[in-house]
C-alpha cells in the first residue's frame, strides 16, 4: 500500500470513529470500534472493519445499521477530509478478535 493510501486510510479510520461516537444519533449501534480501513487502488471504495464490545445485539444486524447510515457518515467524512473525492464506504464485521479469543481458550485448555 502506498504512503498516500496509508495516510488516507488512517485519516478515514480516525474520522469515522469520531463520527460514529459523537455525531451518529442511532443508539442501536452501541459501542463501535473501527479496527481497520482498506482502500481500493483507485481510492473509490473504503472497506471499514468494525467490532463491538457490548452485547446489545447480533453484530451482523448492527453492521447493516452502519451500512444503512453510511450516506450520513460519508457526508460528515467528506467535510473533514481534504480530498477531491470521498470514497464510498463498506462496513464489515471484523471477526479477528473473536478468533483470537477462541485460539487463546484452546491454548489454555491444552
Amino acid at each position: 500500500m502506498s504512503v498516500v493510501k496509508q495516510r488516507l486510510a488512517s485519516n478515514i479510520k480516525r474520522h469515522i470513529s469520531e463520527i460514529i461516537q459523537y455525531d451518529l444519533k442511532n443508539k442501536e449501534v452501541g459501542h463501535v470500534t473501527v479496527t481497520d480501513v482498506t482502500i481500493t487502488k483507485d481510492m473509490s471504495f473504503a472497506t471499514v472493519y468494525v467490532t463491538f464490545f457490548d452485547d446489545r445485539g447480533v453484530p451482523t444486524e448492527r453492521v447493516s445499521i452502519l451500512n444503512e447510515t453510511k450516506g450520513f457518515i460519508r457526508t460528515q467524512l467528506s467535510k473533514r477530509l481534504n480530498t477531491y473525492k470521498t470514497p464510498d464506504l463498506i462496513f464489515k464485521y471484523d471477526e479477528s478478535l473473536n478468533k483470537g479469543a477462541r485460539i487463546d481458550e484452546i491454548l489454555k485448555s491444552i
